[in-house]
């Protein structure tokens, strides 16, 4: 019956570790839809941005960042054992690598380059050109997808976001410690929305969802009822 529904845009907006890919992902599978990791896909810049020498002791070189850009192309695989979409760059798997605290420290740095969010919502936005698909960042509903249907932002207190990071990062072997995080948590959120481009924020028409005690379940429910006020508009 879901499928009968119109197809639309979901925009998942929020801060850093708040479970957004994770919701988005569960969204996809339950109506269908094409799930996109625009989060991700700035995390991929980063990754070859550090590989490549444009990253030096945590410093970001915009321009050498920038002259890397037409060298760096972005595709995801479906990949059935994890029932998810994997990011490759250049053909190459990095679905784990870019998940690295390393990864993560730089990343807001690399979000605010002009050519880099230009280059990246242009691949977005035709990736969602049908509509049918889930998109989760920091810039969807404002500027990716300022139509699209239905908005979330996401939001949780900043130590239960860096205990979800902290137990990822740690389950996978990661040395890191839980006061590491935190810092890096709190940093993200600030350089976020202080970004001069495309900055986080809430959009008008967004839903505010706070998940800081929410169970899973909760959460799709939670959508569920919310969704289906969308596509009966």
């Amino acid at each position: 019956m879901v499928a009968k529904k119109r197809k639309i845009v979901i925009a998942i907006d929020g801060f850093s570790s708040c479970g957004k890919s994770t919701f988005a992902k569960a969204i996809a599978a339950r109506l269908g839809y094409i799930f996109i990791d625009t989060g991700a896909m700035y995390r991929a810049v980063t990754l070859y941005a550090l590989e490549n020498g444009a990253i030096r002791s945590g410093i970001v070189d915009e321009d050498a960042v920038e002259a890397l850009l037409p060298q760096i192309e972005i595709t995801f695989r479906f990949n059935p054992q994890r029932g998810a979409s994997d990011i490759y760059v250049n053909g190459d798997l990095a679905e784990g690598r870019i998940r690295s605290i390393e990864v993560s420290n730089c990343v807001s740095g690399v979000s605010s380059i002009r050519a880099v969010r230009e280059k990246l919502v242009a691949m977005q936005q035709r990736m969602g050109r049908d509509r049918g698909v889930v998109m989760d960042g920091r810039d969807i509903g404002t500027v990716v997808f300022p139509d699209a249907e239905l908005k979330i932002f996401m939001t949780a207190d900043a130590e239960v976001r860096a205990r979800r990071r902290y137990a990822e990062l740690t389950a996978k072997g990661d040395n890191v410690t839980l006061e590491e995080i935190v810092e890096n948590v709190i940093s993200r959120d600030k350089a976020d929305m202080s970004r001069a481009i495309s900055p986080l924020r809430q959009a008008d028409d967004a839903i505010v969802l706070d998940n800081s005690y929410m169970t899973v379940e909760e959460q799709m429910e939670w959508f569920m009822e919310r969704y289906n006020a969308a596509v009966e508009e």
